[in-house]
């Protein structure tokens, strides 16, 4: 009688989690481009409604305001309900609220009200993204191993410059043949039909329909935190019924998790110059037209993507070649920021192709330094990682209310972007100081459940 050997393990794994990341990259592209929308569109809008740079970074900063505020709620709803469900709900209203912002001119009667009414949406885009990125670290930190998280967060991170590199352009484009309205129709119905995809293609570990026993097993074995979201996994002391005020004191109180709170929001007012001021310092302060300017942001957001890839596979390098947690996650983060600060020299150039390829060096250091998520997912305590993530994401888009508005008084104040470009690297040297002198050791928070 003849035997069946079994095949090797590694035959029999499935790459699953390559999908998972593939939704979560897709996801988080249309995310920041949403978030986007407002600033190719805004010289536009901002000449229809008579709005000027401080009026309009307050309307820039509506989306960080509610982002923040709805932070810890968001978390909290990722805990309690799971990922799959309250991530979907998410992708549906931002790009509901996305959507109507595209009809600000045919439903209000005045300027002001237009303000009024298109801050009042940003603000309810901003409340209705809050989950998100919360929910990419908790799917990263469930499906991949620490040896391939790194990686796998760069890759879902750097989604935000490709984001720019695709619909910069496409959204400059539509602009200037469609008019500004058309933007926020056209990237709202692209959102509401990629909810219905997410609810059929994402799953955890346990319930995906066709993950093999071997890709399981080698998660679980590389630390990959396969059991979350599962009915009947927490233990009754950490169960989510409410965001609890101990949990947080607890994270706030612990030295390294607040030095990477604080370094991202400094690493995040990199992310809202280029998110919000960054097409509008091209065609007010370099002259160009808004279809120029789509085009020409792609450049520097191609090489933010690279930097972005790059610094996860460095990381995770690092970590292969038995360096230490520690020194694999902040060496990219160092290196990038150092670089991010390159964008003063703009200040003392003229040529327009010259300060785009201080921007591409700008843009790949801030790349190639978002290694944030990856941080997060290695040191959030297993059973609140959603809340921990939360609070991490409360810090970091804090800046989205700050950097928006203080670059507005910035410019209003001196007549030029100068002093905002110095404003903006200032706060990549704070991250560096974070990272080195704060930080310490990076390891995973054990949480008390007597909290």
């Amino acid at each position: 009688m003849s035997t069946i050997t079994p095949l090797p393990r590694s035959a029999v794994r499935t790459r699953k989690r390559y999908l998972i990341l593939a939704m979560l990259f897709i996801v988080t592209t249309i995310n920041y481009a949403d978030r986007a929308t407002l600033s190719i569109a805004g010289p536009a809008i901002s000449k229809e409604l008579g709005i000027d740079a401080v009026t309009m970074g307050y309307v820039f900063s509506a989306f960080g305001w509610s982002y923040v505020i709805a932070q810890l709620p968001g978390g909290w709803l990722l805990d309690r309900f799971g990922s799959k469900r309250v991530y979907a709900a998410s992708i549906l209203l931002w790009s509901v609220f996305t959507l109507l912002q595209g009809g600000i001119s045919f439903l209000t009667a005045t300027a002001t009200t237009a303000v009024v009414v298109l801050f009042a949406l940003r603000f309810l885009v901003g409340a209705a993204e809050a989950p998100s990125f919360p929910a990419n670290g908790r799917i990263v930190a469930s499906w991949f191993p620490a040896s391939e998280r790194g990686t796998a967060s760069a890759i879902f991170n750097s989604a935000q410059y490709f984001a720019t590199v695709l619909f910069a352009p496409l959204m400059g484009w539509i602009t200037h043949r469609y008019g500004w309205p058309a933007v926020f129709v056209v990237m709202g119905v692209l959102g509401m039909a990629l909810s219905l995809v997410w609810l059929k293609t994402v799953y955890t570990p346990r319930t995906h329909p066709s993950v093999s026993k071997g890709e399981l097993e080698y998660l679980a074995a590389g630390g990959a935190l396969v059991n979350m979201d599962q009915p009947g996994t927490q233990s009754r002391s950490f169960a989510p019924e409410s965001p609890r005020l101990g949990y947080i004191r607890q994270l706030l109180a612990n030295r390294m998790l607040m030095g990477v709170y604080v370094g991202q929001y400094c690493i995040t007012t990199l992310t809202y110059f280029f998110l919000t001021w960054f097409p509008v310092y091209l065609v007010k302060e370099r002259g160009m037209s808004i279809l120029s300017a789509g085009f020409v942001a792609a450049l520097p957001a191609i090489c933010g993507f690279a930097g972005g890839v790059l610094g996860g596979l460095v990381s995770d390098g690092l970590l292969r070649r038995g360096q230490s947690l520690t020194v694999a996650r902040k060496a990219p983060i160092v290196v990038g920021m150092l670089l991010s600060t390159s964008m003063i020299l703009c200040n003392f150039v003229e040529s327009s192709a010259v300060v785009v390829a201080i921007m591409s060096l700008a843009f790949f250091g801030k790349g190639l330094g978002a290694l944030g998520w990856a941080v997060v997912s290695d040191t959030s305590p297993r059973e609140i990682s959603g809340l921990s993530g939360a609070l991490f994401n409360t810090f970091g888009n804090t800046a989205g209310i700050t950097t928006p508005i203080i670059i507005g008084y910035l410019i209003k104040g001196t007549g030029s972007f100068n002093a905002a470009l110095v404003f903006v690297a200032a706060n990549a040297l704070v991250a560096v100081c974070c990272y080195l002198f704060v930080v310490g050791e990076i390891k995973r928070f054990e949480i008390s459940s007597q909290a």
